[in-house]
């Protein structure tokens, strides 16, 4: 699990809406919005290099705090717009939160390492759940899970929701039983090549879940 630094995003009140935004981005401007509960929705401008390289890594579950003026604003990156001809952003939807209210949030699941199952035995690497839902308070909020791998070193051994690490400040919402990742034998790989390597049960129980994912 990981904490962001705290991240401080300048920006500006605009009155200019609709089609005229164009100009503000021939400008080097990046038009926003900050909306939230107990909060009026404001128009504002970023700058658009700095707000572009800031916002580069940030996700759904990412804070920021807006400097709006000088007064600041949590908030959560809800969507980015880009132009994909260009290649640069168009528009950014932030919602406000409070520090003092829980919310509830999908944080992203990435994998690190190399499993010995895989790299060995040339097992595959099946994903389940590729976000999980949590609650917290919004200065908890990770900005993404990782999952180590690398333990895993025979077909069938998976990480489940319930192998993840309690936290007193993070809520994991998911179900304990749902999968996260698991190791299963490659298509077209001789299970009995395998055999001497892998314990049976082991190959018997990769087999009845790559079944299993093959039919979601």
């Amino acid at each position: 699990m990981k904490y962001m630094n705290k991240i401080v995003i300048k920006a500006t009140r605009r009155s200019v809406t609709g089609k005229q935004v164009g100009v503000l981005r021939r400008q080097g401007q990046l038009p926003a919005v900050l909306y939230g509960h107990h909060f009026d929705t404001t128009a504002v401008s970023l700058d658009l290099h700095s707000a572009t390289t800031v916002l580069a890594g940030l996700s759904r579950s990412s804070l920021v705090y807006i400097d709006l003026e000088g007064s600041e604003h949590a908030a959560l990156v809800r969507e980015k717009q880009r132009d994909f001809i260009r290649g640069t952003l168009k528009h950014i939807d932030f919602q406000v939160v409070s520090l003092n209210e829980k919310i509830r949030a999908k944080v992203p699941v990435e994998l690190t390492g190399i499993s010995p199952a895989v790299k060995d035995l040339n097992g595959v690497v099946v994903t389940g759940l590729t976000e999980l839902e949590v609650e917290c308070f919004p200065q908890h909020l990770p900005e993404r899970f990782y999952l180590d791998i690398s333990r895993l070193t025979k077909f069938g051994e998976g990480i489940y929701v319930r192998d993840m690490p309690a936290t007193d400040d993070v809520a994991i919402l998911a179900h304990a039983d749902d999968m996260l990742v698991i190791i299963t034998i490659g298509v077209g790989e001789d299970v009995d090549a395998v055999a001497a390597v892998a314990e049976p049960e082991v190959i018997e129980k990769a087999k009845k879940e790559e079944e299993a994912a093959e039919k979601k």
